[in-house]
């Protein structure tokens, strides 16, 4: 039973900044908007629809502190693990201290590949590194491993794509199988999600394209402005719906135990006033409590948001394949249904 109010909010907001992507609202079992606009492919004009695949972009960190976490509940290793120790590779300005715990909270102090402190523009980064050599968590390395430690370890937060391609190494070494065979096996398939890291030049059925506006309103594809292939710290494809199954399944226990996956959604380190990281998930607090759990992946052509309020089972989700306007699509959204929570 979809909701005609929310339906029509949807529709206001996608008439003003003409959204294109899909939006998938439940609370308890019922789906309150399920809905897609514009097209996956704009040449062939293909909509999108609710069974497009869209990027994520940094919402795939969650699955990768999920799978560091899936193999800590197996004893394979520890969050207190060090870093060097689980790895088998020389990366030279590597503090020794750093652990499995300062990599997932974003506290290791090690320098980032993409640091959006100095860099505007994510594009920048494949002038001088082919982005379709990049289909590897290796392929990342020389993008990072010979720049100096940016801060001591553990002293502050500093958000770093970086550390979750080392965390991938670590779900690599650790598995023995490549990354995403291990994601999809361990986390995909289990939650029934429809989802996969699939390569740019390699796309299957529904998925959506990327686009970037280009000057005189003209859009371009996103291929040559993020790697072929999503590593460890984004760009897995998913449904927007998978996204809710992803939190049914989490809070079923079925990826994790109750224990692994209460500490997987504990505040962590603190940002602001309100505001928490937990592993790979933001988190805003009231009167020491989780209010909700928030997803977020910006890449050039890919913008996605999702929330989950856990004391009244509310999950939305919004995947676009534009670089904008998934926010204020889930803010209008959260405003309409928060309204009446209250």
């Amino acid at each position: 039973m979809m909701n005609s109010t929310l339906t029509e909010k949807i529709s206001d907001i996608h008439k003003t900044n003409n959204f294109s992507g899909s939006i998938y609202v439940q609370q308890e079992k019922e789906v309150l908007a399920n809905v897609s606009y514009g097209f996956a492919n704009r040449s062939e004009k293909i909509k999108n629809q609710s069974n497009t695949r869209y990027s994520i972009a940094s919402g795939s960190k969650f699955f990768t502190s999920i799978a560091i976490c899936q193999l800590v509940q197996a004893g394979k290793l520890s969050l207190h693990s060090r870093v060097k120790d689980c790895l088998n590779i020389d990366i030279s300005h590597l503090d020794p201290t750093i652990t499995v715990h300062h990599l997932l909270t974003h506290t290791s102090g090690i320098s980032d590949y993409f640091d959006e402190e100095i860099m505007n523009n994510y594009e920048e980064l494949w002038i001088k590194s082919p982005m379709y050599k990049v289909r590897e968590l290796e392929d990342f390395l020389p993008l990072f491993k010979e720049k100096p430690m940016k801060h001591s370890v553990g002293i502050k937060f500093h958000y770093n794509n970086a550390g979750y391609i080392l965390l991938g190494l670590i779900i690599e070494q650790a598995s023995k199988q490549t990354f995403s065979n291990y994601v999809e096996k361990h986390i995909f398939k289990p939650a029934s999600m429809d989802a996969g890291y699939f390569e740019m030049d390699l796309l299957p059925g529904r998925v959506a394209l990327g686009y970037i506006e280009d000057l005189n309103n003209t859009w371009k594809t996103n291929i040559y402005s993020i790697p072929a292939k999503g590593g460890a710290d984004g760009g897995a494809y998913v449904t927007a719906k998978d996204m809710v199954q992803l939190w049914e399944s989490l809070t079923r226990y079925e990826l994790l135990n109750e224990e692994m996956t209460k500490y997987l959604l504990t505040p962590q380190i603190q940002i602001d006033d309100t505001t928490y990281y937990g592993y790979g998930v933001w988190i805003k607090k009231e009167k020491e409590k989780a209010l909700k759990y928030i997803l977020m992946g910006y890449d050039p052509g890919v913008n996605f948001r999702a929330l989950f309020y856990p004391h009244n089972d509310l999950k939305i989700v919004v995947c676009s394949n534009k670089s904008e306007g998934a926010f204020e699509m889930l803010s209008s959204i959260e405003k309409e249904l928060t309204k009446k929570m209250k």
